[in-house]
């Protein structure tokens, strides 16, 4: 479909949705109810289940069928399937694909993190240690805003040179986690199915997934839009001192 013509519509939301989320929505939700017919799937184009049945649920699987639509509908090859495992509040599984380049991220809690690709094998990954020479800040290319202009001014006040790489879908997080950029400030709306399966990634590599406080992104929460959040690799720099006031 992507080398095809195809018909975008809104969403509600004013988002973009093709044909192409649908599909890949019904083909990752049969093969998902074969490996355990029990186990819930919550996903982007399946729309969110109530809370009062969601609740309920201690695993169940989170899904974005086609993460980074924009960068689909314009061709720029920066989307990806993501696919997690939530147990409790907590991403116990991830594994983001980026279909154009067929290279895969990956990892379970309590293990290393891999990066892999459809001709060579799979490689761990880990994040990078804060080099103040040279900083390095992941952004979005669809969703600019000041509060991240903020973030990279309070930055470039630690570090003699701050570079910014802008790229689309969970492949921001995937790049702080191996080791090629220091931090993603998402200072604006994601929604949990965004983040949860790179959360894992990341988590295993090293790094973190925090609110601008701190604490740990969680899921299966009542509403699923995720508060601002900081992707980040060193843990021994405070990345949240940065984002002091930004909310």
């Amino acid at each position: 479909m992507y080398a095809s013509k195809f018909e975008v519509e809104t969403k509600a939301d004013g988002s973009p949705l093709t044909q192409a989320d649908r599909r890949a929505d019904e083909l990752i939700h049969k093969r998902l109810r074969r490996l355990d017919q029990g186990l819930p799937v919550l996903s982007e184009e399946s729309g969110a289940k109530a809370f009062a049945r969601r609740r309920e649920w201690s695993r169940f699987w989170l899904v974005d069928p086609l993460d980074g639509t924009n960068g689909f509908v314009k061709r720029n090859d920066e989307f990806t399937v993501n696919i997690a495992l939530i147990e409790g509040s907590d991403s116990v599984l991830g594994v983001v694909y980026a279909p154009v380049s067929g290279i895969s991220y990956y990892a379970a809690a309590g293990t290393r993190a891999f990066k892999a690709g459809a001709a060579r094998k799979p490689v761990p990954i880990q994040v990078k240690k804060f080099n103040r020479e040279n900083a390095i800040m992941v952004a979005s290319r669809s969703h600019a805003s000041a509060a991240v202009e903020t973030y990279r001014a309070r930055l470039a006040g630690e570090a003699e040179q701050v570079e910014i790489t802008r790229l689309g879908s969970a492949l921001k997080i995937c790049l702080v986690a191996e080791g090629l950029a220091d931090i993603y400030p998402r200072l604006g709306p994601t929604s949990e199915w965004d983040t949860a399966a790179a959360h894992c990634v990341l988590e295993s590599a090293g790094g973190s997934v925090t609110t601008l406080s701190g604490a740990p992104l969680q899921y299966n929460k009542e509403s699923l839009l995720n508060p601002w959040f900081l992707a980040s690799g060193d843990p021994e720099f405070d990345w949240s001192a940065l984002a002091h006031g930004l909310e």
